[in-house]
């Protein structure tokens, strides 16, 4: 029997798939559930993602069969048709799209059946997502690889300099929008145009696009899998995973890896990010005073998933200069992921590694800080750990008031900030968390 997550900091497959569809304009999810799941979805998914709001069809606005004890016993696919037909006469969109929930599932409702026999004029599609076969990550691979395989046009001629970016859950990433921003900035810095495919301003015309590329950019070591062999198997688009770049050295690695996959010269490379480097270290420059004057050193630690937490790392060990004392890894991964995920924390160029830690339940931190750190017991001469720096979630709140310590908010669920067009991933990223991180430690000043 599977052991039971105490707080997982993750949606359900279902509602992985609702907010992928949330975040295209002019996309219309269908959902065939129970009553109040799509709301239920909205409550912690909008107020956990920085308030991100419910969108054109979204909270109680999201259509849904609303499957009682009725479709449970006699089962709901005529239902799921009268509401499909409901929706496109009510609902103005481009793209109607089915997903289905637990009970829908368990009775066997065939969704996709339903879709096909409707005569419409409008693109419909169908994807079961039932909750218990996984978290959030795996909708949005779900729906992503079906919009790959089923949406997508097929080009002839690929586009030797276009790159599809992908492996951000909308809403899983707090940050998705703007790291998508600042990710397609950098790429367009060497001369690469990039398909984020739910940045700002792109929609279904991206969507249908993403067969003109000639390289995939998967920002995960482990999200996205289905889609990735998609766009393989599709499109015969090859791929490269880079994980999740924050602050000048990371991205410049970033820019490097993928200008080696494309074939463009590293002396380019190295010309366009020389202004960068000059404005990134300009401003880090300002700090350094105060940071030997006032001891901003600090030790880090962290809980976040697994993109973010090697990102976050290394960031505040190479650019911070502070020492990764713990790092918690909040997913739940096969050992081969985990395996995958441990060789990002080699190679710091402090010298320094942190502990490292896969343990999906909110309490895991305390545990694994206590097993991690000799506790106080009368020494003569005891070095604590201080002074601290949290990076986490709203769950770590308490934690971090009985550490004394303070607490920067950076992963699922974040429900003390709204977040606009926030970015962490990048350079310009990188300058803004060390702005966070550096306005905490004097804020009771």
């Amino acid at each position: 029997m599977s052991a039971i997550i105490d707080r997982p900091r993750f949606d359900c497959v279902f509602g992985g798939a609702l907010a992928l569809a949330r975040a295209i304009p002019r996309l219309i999810p269908i959902t065939h559930a129970s009553m109040g799941c799509a709301y239920n979805y909205y409550i912690g998914g909008n107020t956990g993602a920085g308030y991100l709001g419910g969108g054109y069809c979204g909270a109680c606005a999201t259509p849904s069969s609303n499957v009682s004890e009725r479709e449970v016993v006699f089962g709901g696919e005529n239902r799921l048709e009268e509401q499909i037909v409901k929706t496109m006469e009510i609902m103005d969109g481009d793209l109607y799209l089915v997903i289905s929930g637990c009970q829908v599932e368990m009775i066997g409702d065939d969704v996709r059946s339903v879709a096909a026999r409707i005569d419409t004029p409008y693109p419909l599609l169908a994807v079961p997502t039932p909750s218990f076969k996984g978290n959030a990550n795996y909708g949005y691979d779900l729906v992503l690889e079906l919009f790959i395989r089923e949406y997508s046009g097929r080009y002839a001629a690929k586009k030797s300099k276009k790159v599809n970016v992908f492996g951000l859950v909308p809403g899983g990433d707090v940050f998705y929008r703007g790291n998508l921003k600042e990710i397609k900035r950098l790429l367009a810095l060497i001369g690469v145009e990039a398909n984020t495919l739910i940045g700002e301003g792109e929609g279904l015309a991206d969507i249908k696009s993403i067969g003109e590329a000639g390289l995939n950019i998967i920002l995960s070591d482990v999200y996205a899998p289905l889609s990735e062999k998609a766009l393989a198997d599709v499109h015969g688009i090859p791929s490269i995973r880079e994980p999740l770049p924050i602050g000048f050295l990371q991205s410049k690695n970033f820019l490097t890896a993928v200008g080696k996959a494309l074939g463009i010269p590293q002396a380019d490379i190295k010309k366009a990010l020389e202004r960068e480097e000059e404005v990134y270290f300009d401003y880090m420059e300002r700090i350094s005073d105060s940071y030997a004057d006032f001891d901003f050193q600090r030790y880090a630690v962290i809980a976040a998933d697994a993109n973010y937490a090697p990102a976050l790392s290394r960031f505040v060990s190479d650019e911070l200069g502070w020492i990764p004392h713990l790092t918690q890894i909040t997913d739940t991964l096969g050992k081969e992921e985990q395996e995958r995920l441990e060789r990002r924390f080699d190679g710091y160029e402090s010298g320094l590694r942190p502990q490292v830690f896969f343990d999906a339940n909110a309490s895991g931190l305390r545990r694994n800080l206590i097993n991690s750190w000799e506790r106080n017991r009368n020494h003569i001469y005891y070095e604590p750990l201080g002074p601290l720096v949290l990076f986490g979630s709203s769950f770590e709140r308490d934690f971090a008031e009985e550490q004394g310590c303070p607490l920067l908010n950076i992963s699922f669920p974040v429900t003390n900030r709204v977040v606009f067009n926030r970015a962490y991933a990048g350079i310009n990223g990188g300058l803004t968390l060390a702005e966070d991180t550096f306005a905490l430690i004097v804020s009771g000043r």
